[in-house]
């Protein structure tokens, strides 16, 4: 038995070394974007970088869940490994920005195996008594690589160069598949099912058009262009044909009926909802905090760490009273929590102190952490083994989608809002004059030529950059509040102990 608990632990250790890897690969890179970009030249292109990674790991998720219900985790666990690896090693040596893309895409093909399949081997390992705790735990790591991913790029970055964004990846990789390779032992039976080729297929097509559609759409192409609306065009008959296949195959990849399950159905919705606005708090605030308060890149990083604790702090609480308490009372005092942080932020200005930010940022980053520890358990809930694969790959995919399109829609909404403060902010001190003489809004961001704007110049950009930050982060407790009436609708299903199970099977 201890020799069998060493070796979980063994595993365990290999899965959240994949967990974090593959979580903070975007926000890592995109830290080192400026210093790519002026390596590899092709500005026009640097959109692609980030597109190529999240199609290949959007599109192949629930197809590696349902894979690994069929055949089994592990050989999906390694192969993704394998290919995250590959990939970032490929990117590490990239000599141009086309072959950095499709190196990207290769990282991605293997990302998209990792999360999913991660949260899915811990309800195999472990009974449910244990299994809040160890999904509280990756839920912190989740939440730990959405803050940790911008710090570390930008000392990497600085320190060594952008290569090493990609290189770290690789020692961390080896020793994780080592753990996976030599100590999971996988003991499930899975039974080999027809594959849904056509669900497949369509899926792919569909998730690749509104991928490219989200990260080209007003930023390589307006989004009234031929380009954007033919993607999302495609993407809308793709996305149809899919719904189709699904209702007539043997085994669909995403099995509808699980979505019959209030507790399951509810959770794909909150799991899509958090992940549109939770990271807005991880793009915005270091914003904030360099534009408004005019701090340093790196300092701007650290912002990000009261909100890493209140993260992992509510996902460690919500993964231990998961066999205590409803998965609804507990949802509860997360969204309260949640919509308590945002209000506060919300309601900031240049003068708000910048110990409150880090009360505030607290109190959201604690009720964010909840939900990555209990909604992937929700998604499982009482779900045989066969299909937990698929079930939770759904919520990892709702969650991404959720995420790209938060950072898209609340990120275009936020740099109208800046753009149109300013117009009248100069308008309002006697036309285009003093806006011809600022230049460029984003010397704020470099502390050197900050100091040298105006105040009459500077001021007015500060204020409007921080009135567009705290719109969108007003703007946020809209998805939150429709989270909060979802929750009510999840009924007093909890974790059951082994216990209460065998006491329900006599």
């Amino acid at each position: 038995m201890d020799r069998k608990d060493s070796s979980n632990k063994l595993v365990v250790a290999g899965l959240l070394l994949g967990i974090l890897m593959a979580a903070m690969d975007n926000t890592i890179v995109a830290t080192a974007m400026g210093a790519i970009v002026s390596d590899l030249g092709s500005f026009d292109k640097f959109a692609w970088v980030t597109a190529s990674y999240m199609v290949a790991v959007m599109a192949g998720m629930p197809i590696y869940g349902k894979l690994s219900d069929m055949y089994g985790r592990k050989r999906f666990f390694v192969f993704g490994l394998i290919f995250f690896l590959l990939g970032s090693a490929l990117c590490g040596i990239a000599q141009s920005m086309n072959q950095l893309i499709v190196f990207r895409a290769v990282q991605g093909i293997g990302g998209g195996a990792l999360l999913p399949i991660a949260f899915t081997i811990i309800f195999d390992l472990f009974p449910p008594e244990k299994r809040g705790r160890m999904s509280g735990l990756f839920g912190g790591v989740f939440g730990l690589s959405s803050v940790l991913g911008p710090l570390l790029g930008a000392l990497i970055t600085d320190s060594v160069g952008w290569h090493w964004v990609f290189y770290i990846n690789v020692p961390i990789g080896i020793f994780a598949l080592f753990f996976i390779i030599r100590y999971y032992n996988e003991s499930l039976e899975h039974k080999k099912q027809k594959i849904d080729w056509w669900g497949a297929i369509t899926l792919v097509v569909s998730v690749v058009c509104l991928m490219f559609a989200l990260e080209l759409g007003g930023k390589t192409y307006d989004w009234n262009s031929v380009q954007i609306i033919g993607l999302f065009s495609v993407f809308a008959i793709f996305f149809v044909a899919f719904f189709i296949a699904e209702r007539k195959a043997e085994e669909p990849i995403i099995s509808f009926w699980m979505f019959k399950n209030r507790l399951f159905a509810t959770s794909q919705i909150l799991a899509f909802l958090y992940g549109g606005t939770f990271i807005i708090i991880a793009v915005f605030i270091p914003i904030f905090v360099q534009a408004v308060y005019g701090s340093s890149a790196t300092s701007a990083g650290f912002i990000l760490t009261p909100m890493m604790l209140g993260s992992v702090l509510g996902s460690m609480i919500g993964g231990i009273f998961q066999t205590k308490a409803s998965f609804r009372n507990l949802m509860i005092l997360s969204v309260l929590a949640f919509f308590i942080g945002m209000l506060l932020l919300g309601n900031m200005s240049p003068d708000t102190a910048r110990y409150m930010l880090t009360v505030f940022m607290l109190v959201a980053g604690f009720g964010v952490g909840f939900n990555f520890s209990l909604l992937p358990s929700a998604s499982m809930n009482d779900l045989e083994p066969r299909y937990r694969g698929s079930a939770n790959s759904t919520n990892s995919f709702l969650r991404s989608l959720g995420m790209t399109l938060g950072i898209t829609i609340f990120g275009t909404i936020q740099t109208n809002v800046f753009t149109n403060k300013l117009a009248d902010a100069f308008r309002g001190m006697g036309g285009t004059g003093p806006m011809q003489d600022m230049g460029d809004p984003q010397q704020i961001f470099q502390p050197d030529t900050r100091s040298q704007i105006p105040d009459e110049i500077l001021n007015p950009i500060i204020q409007a950059m921080s009135d567009s930050i705290t719109y969108i982060f007003m703007l946020t407790l809209v998805p939150i509040a429709i989270a909060a009436v979802t929750i009510l609708f999840m009924g007093n299903a909890k974790v059951k102990t082994s216990q209460e199970t065998a006491e329900k099977s006599n």
